[in-house]
């Protein structure tokens, strides 16, 4: 039985026939597997020369109760009620956290969580996008894996291929009600200002998007920017001439972008073109037109990872999965005839 390149325990796992957890528990000696599959997971991984990460492993007995939050942005609203609910949920435990900002790449995560695997946090929290490619979270994966070996607790937030907890954000269901909610407007040609198309939000909203006007004749196009406020003025220049009478920015920033370039261009809104948002973030209600946007429970998802984190281990990854709410205010309304 011979691979190319360094045997992973996700590798194992594959060979052995069981899941990542599983494997994990077998490698480590853990509760909720037989000893029969035990042995033979260790088995294969003999075979395999697969060596458990002896560094992860040396944590083990020196973790200290810290947790260490891993976001995108912590200026981006969207990451700082996430970061508001880790801090408030973690300070009635009596535990501090440590915040660390990444790069959407796979590469700059993995390294703030490898920082803070040296600095021997007991907890890691990673809020934001996951990759729609697992292939992409391979080198997480492996690290996330290492570290609970030894000891360690992590969760995260909007992400689908990681072995660990996780919170699901309720992103496909809220592209449904934005989608149902333009078409059932009268809109027939909507632009859709999105961030990078290999992120799982990304991916989710559009999917929802596309479900939620499959019963009406809609021309749905989609053009892909940065996640920020730049990201949807320059997507809503590109949409410009077009013809959509409804534009949607995959997130408030992106939606904020929207409404300053249509009004540079002295377009009005919402009686040329409507504009609807995804997350409700603090200042959604206070632009004018005031937002209409997908509300995600920003706070209560960095909530619910601290409760994650603080359950005990478990054989096979939990998922908690939020709502969403749509809400309708002056920045939507039915297109001119």
């Amino acid at each position: 039985m011979k691979r190319t390149g360094t045997p992973r325990l996700v590798d194992v796992a594959e060979a052995a026939g069981v899941s990542l957890a599983s494997a994990s528990r077998a490698m480590s000696g853990g509760p909720g597997i037989s000893p029969e599959v035990a042995a033979h997971v260790r088995r294969i991984a003999q075979q395999l020369g697969y060596e458990p990460n002896l560094h992860a492993r040396g944590l083990a007995g020196g973790l200290v109760p810290t947790i260490g939050l891993v976001v995108h942005e912590i200026g981006d609203p969207y990451f700082s009620e996430i970061a508001s609910g880790v801090i408030r949920s973690a300070t009635v435990e009596n535990r501090s956290v440590q915040i660390a900002q990444a790069d959407r790449t796979p590469g700059s995560e993995l390294a703030q969580v490898q920082a803070l695997l040296r600095q021997r946090v007991g907890s890691i929290i990673i809020a934001g996008s996951g990759y729609a490619d697992a292939r992409h979270e391979e080198g997480m994966a492996a690290a996330l894996t290492d570290y609970t070996l030894a000891g360690g607790r992590a969760a995260v937030i909007g992400r689908h291929h990681l072995p660990v907890d996780a919170v699901l954000p309720d992103n496909h269901r809220a592209g449904i009600s934005v989608g149902r909610h333009l078409a059932e407007l009268g809109h027939r040609r909507i632009g859709v200002v999105a961030g990078p198309l290999d992120l799982n939000t990304v991916s989710d909203r559009i999917a929802g998007l596309r479900e939620g006007i499959a019963d009406a004749d809609v021309e749905l196009t989609v053009v892909s920017k940065a996640f920020t406020r730049e990201g949807g003025i320059a997507g809503a220049r590109e949409l410009h001439g077009r013809g959509v009478t409804a534009i949607v920015g995959l997130n408030d920033a992106m939606a904020i972008g929207i409404l300053s370039e249509l009004r540079t261009e002295g377009i009005r809104v919402p009686d040329e073109v409507s504009v609807v948002g995804f997350d409700d973030i603090a200042v959604a209600a206070d632009v004018a037109p005031a937002l209409t946007t997908a509300r995600i429970p920003m706070f209560d998802m960095g909530r619910h990872a601290v409760e994650l984190i603080l359950r005990p281990a478990s054989d096979e990854p939990r998922t908690i999965a939020t709502s969403h709410e749509l809400i309708v205010r002056g920045s939507s309304g039915r297109p001119r005839r």
